[in-house]
């Protein structure tokens, strides 16, 4: 019964650890703005599948304005600001080399749960942070200058995601799904135009379509292929299979782009499996207190929050219709598990 949402979930991670290397070789045809806004275009039309499945379809003017700031910080900084950095840092270094520094958005997401969001955070974080940076210290300094300045802005574009992953998180007025597909159209939008004001659109018509369908996979189809599988597996499983990601992207970037694997990759690789093995087994719980409310909100029945009947739809599903929370306590274990697993008192 797991073997086809495991499928999906190494299937979600092969695609998006393509990326790095499809977007190394697409640099030397495309600007880095026209590439970004390619690549999220293409996002968006790959998470139109989730959308059709929902059925239900929110306008960003029709939410609250504190989703609507928290949909515009997420687009700036995880669709507009990310990308860019990325293909900055992507154009002065090896495909394998950023494939590995994307683990800092990880690094990136946890620490700034801990020091912005009130997130604890135990000895295992704590190793896990230092393992990582230490990996990411080794491939910058065996990659020369050029290698240093890749590795800030891949960890700058990796800041930005872990914003962009807090922000995500809080969102409440519309489907992870639709978060994504206003991410990709909004965010594809303005760097394509910036990057049409910078310079001529030159790239050939098979090019764009590339670019294109490289966004499709591995930021779309991928993201609806990991949302599927974690509805299965679990969203701790989902996300330690989808954290294999950046290897497939080392691979490929071998086979394809044909870059030679150094000692310090090798190394960096090691290190990185370790500290991703200290940060998966990272349970902290701490109490959280919800007042008695009523509210009309996207939702799932399987999200330990809303565990009401509404008859005709699967707990997996995300619906929305009015509906009361209790005053409840309970104990959140907040990493890695993004869908937060409940223990109610």
């Amino acid at each position: 019964m797991l073997r086809f949402p495991l499928t999906m979930a190494f299937l979600a991670a092969l695609l998006f650890g393509a990326a790095t290397p499809a977007s190394k070789a697409l640099l030397e045809a495309l600007p880095t703005f026209q590439l970004a806004g390619l690549l999220y275009l293409g996002a968006a039309l790959g998470v139109l599948p989730l959308l059709v499945k929902e059925r239900q379809f929110t306008w960003p003017t029709n939410v609250d304005r504190k989703t609507g700031l928290k949909l515009l910080g997420a687009i700036g900084f995880g669709g507009v600001a990310g990308p860019l950095l990325l293909l900055y840092g992507l154009r002065l270094a090896s495909a394998a080399s950023v494939s590995l520094w994307l683990n800092l958005e990880l690094i990136a997401t946890v620490l700034l749960g801990h020091f912005v969001f009130r997130d604890e955070l135990s000895i295992h974080g704590w190793i896990a942070t230092a393992g990582t940076l230490a990996a990411a210290t080794l491939l910058s300094v065996s990659e020369g200058h050029a290698g240093v300045l890749a590795g800030l802005l891949v960890a700058a574009a990796c800041f930005c995601w872990g914003l962009d992953n807090h922000l995500t998180a809080l969102i409440t007025g519309i489907t992870p799904a639709q978060t994504t597909f206003w991410k990709g159209l909004v965010a594809g939008i303005v760097n394509l135009a910036i990057g049409m004001q910078l310079n001529l659109y030159g790239a050939t018509i098979s090019t764009t379509i590339i670019a294109l369908t490289v966004g499709v996979f591995s930021y779309g189809v991928s993201i609806v292929l990991y949302i599927a599988s974690a509805q299965k597996l679990g969203a701790s499983r989902s996300q330690i299979v989808f954290s294999s990601s950046p290897f497939f992207g080392v691979i490929l970037a071998a086979l394809f782009l044909r870059e030679h694997i150094s000692v310090a990759q090798i190394v960096a690789s090691l290190l990185i499996i370790i500290a991703l093995g200290f940060l998966f087994f990272e349970q902290h719980l701490h109490t959280h207190h919800h007042e008695a409310t009523a509210h009309d909100h996207w939702h799932r029945h399987d999200d330990g929050h809303h565990d009401h009947v509404f008859p005709g739809m699967p707990q997996s599903v995300y619906h929305r219709h009015r509906h009361e929370h209790r005053a409840t306590k309970h104990a959140h274990s907040h990493w890695p598990d993004p869908e937060h697993r409940h223990k109610h008192e």
